[in-house]
């Protein structure tokens, strides 16, 4: 079983479990899915004193709680105990495409020159930390949810303003790619 767990899966497996999720969301009443919304709950939970928007019962987002619960503890045994040791098998132009950009160790899953602590403690790791966390955290609020939640959950219910979100996600997706990241790095 370890050795099934540690390979990758294929789009055509990991694709339809998550498609799965739109419809048991139905069938047990809820009409949203995300990872966002667990913000506000869990501030909601701490009871802010006179901030409007937290006063709401928090508790009907509990299932929301409990699978980024599962999601942190799925990627940390997918992460340490079910890890693969192979390094990630990536193109050739992908792989000159970082070097240009500087990185060069692609030995592990993910090269190091980015994710280690080294890296992170770095003053462009700061700034990329600090900046894209703002950001992300921004950007989720004001689309009115995150991309997991626009892309699966709105998109399904055929929300335009999910929709719409979802392309700006795109479009900043590629913007970060093809503009910010290579004067980053």
């Amino acid at each position: 079983m370890s050795e099934f767990l540690s390979q990758p899966w294929p789009w055509y497996v990991a694709g339809p479990i998550i498609g799965l999720m739109v419809p048991l969301l139905f069938y047990v009443g809820n009409k949203a899915f995300g990872m966002s919304s667990n913000f506000r709950h869990v501030c909601a939970a701490c009871d802010p004193a006179g901030i409007e928007f937290f006063k709401y019962d928090w508790k009907t987002g509990t299932w929301n709680l409990v699978m980024a619960a599962g999601v942190l503890i799925g990627g940390v045994l997918g992460g340490l105990v079910f890890a693969n040791p192979d390094p990630i098998d990536l193109s050739s132009s992908t792989v000159s495409s970082l070097q240009s950009l500087g990185i060069t160790d692609f030995s592990g899953f993910v090269p190091s020159d980015l994710f280690t602590w080294q890296a992170l403690g770095s003053g462009t790791g700061i700034i990329v930390l600090a900046i894209g966390g703002f950001m992300v955290g921004f950007g989720a609020r004001y689309a009115g949810g995150c991309t997991s939640g626009h892309a699966i959950s709105g998109l399904s219910n055929l929300q335009l303003a999910s929709l719409i979100a979802v392309i700006g996600f795109f479009i900043g997706g590629l913007f970060m790619t093809y503009v910010l990241l290579p004067i980053i790095l």
